[in-house]
């Protein structure tokens, strides 16, 4: 049998295969870094709620005793100087430490919210690198179909899509969509 002749642009369409399967395979691993990524501060920032939610719950308890020593010193005769001096030191206590509650509220708040920001970010990457791999998959198999049956249309529109997968991949990076 005589070896048949290989046609040359075989040779281009092997090489384009193989750098859609590399951008395909390296999509594969950032998305699932960012992924990754997106999970945990999302696990971040619910544990920093649920903080800032048990912070406000003491504030809460903090202030209903405020409130019920503020009325309760009211019934307390003048004449009982140094009781309503207890009093009002314990009141100016709960007071206190309301504020610092409030203070810690609201750095808890911010940190979640930052958790929040990274977990958005990170959701957008992990975005673009699975249509990166979707696309860059596609062409992979109109390559392979076209190097199996030798029809160079297939490999053309293998470039096509590849070539939007490739802008996905970047994108996955740079974020500039």
């Amino acid at each position: 049998m005589a070896d048949e002749k290989k046609e040359p642009w075989l040779n281009y369409l092997a090489l384009t295969t193989i750098i859609f399967a590399v951008a395909a395979t390296l999509s594969t691993f950032k998305g699932g870094g960012y992924s990754t990524k997106s999970m945990l501060s999302q696990e971040q920032a619910s544990d920093k709620w649920s903080y800032f939610q048990s912070k406000g719950m003491k504030m809460y308890i903090y202030e209903t005793q405020k409130e019920a020593l503020a009325l309760n010193i009211l019934r307390i005769p003048d004449s009982e100087k140094s009781v309503k001096e207890a009093y009002q030191k314990k009141i100016n206590d709960f007071g206190m430490s309301i504020k610092k509650f409030e203070k810690e509220k609201a750095e808890i708040k911010k940190e979640a919210e930052q958790l929040e920001s990274l977990r958005d970010e990170a959701q957008i990457h992990s975005k673009a690198f699975g249509m990166a791999v979707i696309f860059l998959q596609i062409s992979i198999l109109l390559s392979s179909i076209g190097a199996l049956i030798k029809r160079k249309y297939l490999w053309y529109g293998a470039i096509g899509v590849g070539a939007v997968g490739i802008f996905y991949f970047l994108n996955g990076f740079l974020l500039f969509l």
